[in-house]
């Protein structure tokens, strides 16, 4: 958020959710995690690449599910910290990683809804 926006209250979006098209989820990406950028614009990239190699959509396609989810679940601070706990705990190898599988799925299939896809 710039400096002239209202700090959302606990629980609520930092932003709006974004049309989904890549340059509103590129904006969203840039407001909410600009260390992503690289990968954002990689990713754009590839799946232009391989939509005109393949004359499909489908990359494109991909590409607004994978950063429209990625988009829904950073708006909410919270949210996204207890999915990067979660992925902690599923890569670290150290406990049962069941439970933080169920939750990642359920965070995802969350973020899908919101997103509308």
């Amino acid at each position: 958020m710039t400096a002239l926006h209202a700090q959302p209250q606990p629980g609520e979006p930092l932003i709006p959710m974004p049309a989904l098209t890549p340059d509103a989820l590129r904006a969203a990406v840039e407001e909410l995690t600009p260390s992503r950028m690289p990968a954002f614009v990689r990713d754009l990239v590839d799946a232009t690449t391989s939509a005109q190699r393949a004359q499909s959509l489908a990359p494109l396609r991909t590409f607004v599910h994978t950063w429209g989810v990625f988009v829904a679940i950073q708006r909410y601070p919270s949210r996204a910290a207890r999915l990067r706990h979660l992925e902690d705990v599923v890569s670290g190898g150290v406990e049962d990683p069941a439970d933080a599988i169920t939750e990642i799925r359920k965070i995802h299939a969350e973020a899908e809804v919101e997103a509308g896809l």
